[in-house]
């Protein structure tokens, strides 16, 4: 008991013995070994983890050939690199990255790889590696293999390689130097393996440089032959084309035997012997027997008599026959598999046999190239053949292949030949028919009904051929839908029109053959009749000349005649309708008709257009002439006039511009100004027209008159007042200009002329020269003596009386009184309403007394003579 418990203890102290010096031991991870040769690099990948996970390298060294002194407690050695941290910056690099041959790679955290370049040999052995960071210390030891020369690389191959499957080899080197190249090149018997050689499937090569390994390696896959059995394949290192080393390996190619057949002879006649040999040239392995199978076109034969030797084995064939002719090979097997020789083929000769002969197409279409072939089983070939064609020789052809390039149809018939070589001819076995086959031939249409056709009738076609191979099984009419099929090959057209299309038919077996187009010559009355105009060119306008044409497109038949009509009237006949100088009264529409033996046919109406200036313009008035102010009227220029007017232009009684343009002329409201005359002009795109002038009289209105009657007399009264007080303050002072005026115009005398057309439709409210009151006249004169004139025309002159008014019957001097009447100066056009109206002045109205009938007076003006 007490000795497991003492076991159990040495057991813990031990584990916690271990624990606690892996917990304060460094790991340094790196190849065990590393291998170079004078003269090149060597490159040491390093990894370490320092005791503590936060701590970082202060000084480094790299010892070669190093020793521990215990006395000291430090290695000694030639220090190959030696870097240490810098007082004045912490967190600087403690290190140089490289010193005399040797390059430091590594970091202060967890890399500690190095390079030197270039190695020597006497660098083999242990280098040390001493690494610090603050308390804690390691020593890692490296051990170097440095060769005076380059060593040579090793060559890996599979246990066993067979032909024609992918084989790879692995060329390999333990070095890798980055700043030191070296290639991997691949040789077989001397000759450079590269990757466009055709047995080569890929040559791969690859650099390792791991914690664990340093190694360059280059893998070649391939398909080895077997003629490659016993060949050297080489791997060469090279570094700037300069061999450094190299490995030879021998390859050992398993494959299966290699046969070849020997046959004497290989052409051999009917009924005589053949020998054939099997021999084999190689077999890796050997082979476990010499047994040999033989096979004849693919299949293995029977009833063989074979005569075995130690190497090879024969196959004899006795009176040999045609079928015994084909393609011979053996076959033999070792430890890989059975291996077969190439094919021989062994001919036998014999003569023609029985011939036949095969048509390509067979049935042929007219036209066609066809080829006939002879067939005769002959060895060696027939080079002579004789062609047949319905038991007739068929001369200069003695091909195997008869070719007809465009057959017919009297080719048809049947076809044999005859084969013959250098041991015989043969014979006829039997015959081939070659049938022919066309669309029909001759096809025609042919019209059975009367003639000539006329529009409207009905037309049967019938549509025949001369012959057909095969017979003819349909029929075809074109165009489409022209008529109604009676039976096959008849066609009915109800109702041919006038512009009936050329028919054909066509006969059809496998193929259509088509007819000529028949016209069937349908006779009708002239077709798109239409008047033409010849000239003038452009438009038309009177005075021109004028030429239409009629003219028609169709007729059958041609001869026709020609008629032309004017407004359905028969106005001449002729093709040519012909005006001189043409005027607005030719304007209609006119139609030509042409008429032949069918019938006739009438154009469309063509219009014809005389284009003129106006004319016959006048100036209506709407309502009327004679309208009360305040309405409206409105005057319409009336006009004939192609093309219709343009522009319109309006003119007072004084040939004043109005400046309107349209048609009519509105006026509204209408005022006494407004009476005058109107005229106005018209202007299209051929000339000017101007109408007569027409009147418009405007007269007052009720309400107008009113207002100026009621003004009138209160002027008037006015008047009276002003003229009665300055009569009382100036009386004398007028007696005496009254006196004196009476002497002055004694002799003279004063009218008035009445206007009684202005109290019903005055003209015009403008100026006038009027008579105006005399002031110095007295109002106390109260009648007035009226004297005639002696001459009666001579009065009549002065007065502005026409010549047609006749003088009262009455011609005595006698006194005639007159009824006193006051009547409004504005009935009077001589005098100025504006001037003052005195109450003492009277006007008087003509009363003559007598016997006789009072002449009438003119109603619109009086005349008076008054003396005072």
């Amino acid at each position: 008991m007490r000795v497991h418990y003492l076991w159990l203890l040495l057991i813990l102290g031990h584990a916690a013995s271990a624990q606690y010096s892996s917990a304060n031991d460094w790991t340094v991870d790196h190849p065990q070994t590393l291998f170079a040769w004078e003269g090149a690099c060597i490159r040491i990948p390093c990894k370490y983890k320092t005791p503590l996970p936060k701590a970082r390298l202060d000084n480094i060294l790299l010892f070669q050939n190093y020793e521990f002194d215990k006395a000291t407690k430090k290695f000694t050695g030639s220090v190959l690199y030696s870097a240490t941290k810098t007082e004045k910056d912490p967190e600087s690099e403690l290190y140089l990255s490289k010193q005399g041959r040797v390059t430091f790679l590594g970091n202060r955290i967890d890399n500690c790889t190095l390079k030197i370049h270039p190695i020597r040999a006497n660098d083999s052995g242990n280098l040390g590696l001493r690494m610090t960071a603050g308390t804690e210390r390691w020593m890692e030891p490296i051990h170097l293999n440095v060769s005076e020369k380059p060593f040579q690389p090793y060559i890996q191959m599979p246990s066993e390689i067979r032909e024609s499957q992918n084989v790879t080899l692995t060329c390999g080197l333990n070095f890798s130097c980055f700043g030191y190249d070296i290639l991997l090149q691949w040789f077989l018997e001397d000759s450079e393996i590269t990757s466009i050689t055709s047995s080569v499937t890929s040559i791969t090569s690859s650099v390792t440089s791991s914690i664990k390994n340093v190694y360059t390696e280059s893998k070649l896959t391939f398909q080895p032959k077997w003629t490659d059995h016993g060949k050297s394949v080489k791997c060469q290192v090279q570094h700037s084309s300069e061999v450094l080393s190299e490995r030879t390996v021998r390859l050992d190619v398993k494959y299966t035997p290699k046969l070849e057949i020997k046959v004497n002879p290989t052409e051999v006649e009917k009924n005589k012997s053949v020998t054939m040999t099997c021999q084999v040239n190689s077999s890796n392995p050997k082979l476990r027997t010499v047994a040999v199978s033989w096979f004849k076109d693919g299949r293995p034969l029977e009833d063989q008599e074979l005569e075995q030797e130690q190497q090879m084995s024969k196959l004899i064939l006795h009176s040999v026959t045609k079928d015994m002719r084909g393609k011979y090979r053996c076959q033999a097997s070792n430890d890989i598999g059975p291996g077969e020789s190439e094919e021989v083929e062994l001919t036998v000769h014999y003569a023609p046999e029985p011939s036949r002969v095969h048509i390509y197409p067979s049935p042929a279409e007219e036209g066609q190239s066809v080829e006939l072939i002879c067939e005769s089983l002959a060895s060696p070939s027939a080079t002579n053949y004789t062609w047949y064609h319905n038991r007739k020789h068929i001369h200069g052809d003695t091909q195997e292949k008869l070719r007809i390039p465009k057959v017919s149809p009297w080719h048809a018939g049947n076809y044999s030949c005859l084969a013959e070589n250098r041991l015989g001819h043969g014979k006829i076995d039997q015959e081939a028919k070659l049938d022919v086959h066309y669309a029909p031939k001759a096809v025609t249409t042919v019209i059975q009904s009367f003639t000539p056709i006329l529009e409207g009738d009905s037309v049967t076609l019938v549509c025949r051929y001369n012959s057909s191979n095969p017979d003819v099984t349909s029929y075809r009419w074109n165009p489409q839908g022209s008529g109604s099929v009676l039976k096959p090959g008849v066609l009915r057209i109800q109702k041919v029109t006038w512009d009936s299309m050329p028919v054909s038919c066509a006969a059809c077996n496998h193929k259509c053959s088509w007819a000529l187009p028949v016209i069937l010559n349908v006779h009708y009355a002239p077709r798109d009749v239409k008047v033409l105009k010849v000239s003038p060119a452009s438009e038309i306008r009177a005075g021109q000349r004028v030429l239409l044409q009629c003219d028609f497109t169709e007729s059958n038949p041609a001869e026709v005649r020609f008629f032309w009509k004017k407004n359905g009237s028969l106005v001449q006949e002729g093709r040519y309708l012909s005006f001189s100088s043409v005027s607005p009264e030719d304007s209609g529409n006119y139609n030509c008709m042409v008429n032949n033996s069918i019938g006739e046919t009438l154009s469309q109406a063509w219009n014809l257009q005389v284009l003129y200036a106006p004319r016959r313009l006048r100036v209506s008035i709407s309502p009327g002439d004679r309208v009360m102010e305040g309405k409206k009227a409105t005057l319409s220029c009336e006009s004939d006039a192609n093309p219709p007017i343009s522009q319109y232009t309006w003119f007072d009684s004084s040939g004043q511009d109005l400046h309107s343009s349209g048609q009519k002329l509105r006026l509204e409201p209408l005022e006494v100004q407004h009476t005058g005359s109107y005229h106005c002009k018209g202007t299209n795109g051929i000339g000017t027209g101007e109408s007569p002038p027409s009147t418009l009289t405007v007269y007052y209105s009720p309400e107008t008159i009113g207002k100026r009657v009621a003004l009138g007399l209160g002027f008037c009264l006015t008047i009276c007042i002003l003229a009665i007080w300055g009569m009382k303050i100036q009386k004398k002072w007028k007696q005496n200009r009254s006196q004196q005026g009476l002497q002055e115009n004694s002799s003279g005398q004063s009218f008035f002329v009445r206007n009684k057309k202005a109290r019903r439709t005055p003209l015009s409210e403008g100026p006038q020269s009027q008579g105006c009151y005399n002031p110095a006249m007295d109002d106390t004169v109260s009648y007035a003596i009226l004297r005639f004139p002696e001459s009666d025309t001579h009065n009549a002159g002065d007065a502005g009386t026409p010549a047609t008014q006749a003088p009262p019957p009455n011609n005595s001097d006698s006194v005639t009184y007159s009824v006193i009447q006051k009547r409004p100066m504005g009935d009077y056009e001589n005098v100025n309403p504006s001037c003052p109206e005195d109450e003492s002045i009277h006007y008087s109205e003509l009363v003559q007394f007598g016997a006789g009938k009072r002449p009438q007076a003119k109603e619109d003006v009086d005349y008076v003579t008054l003396k005072h």
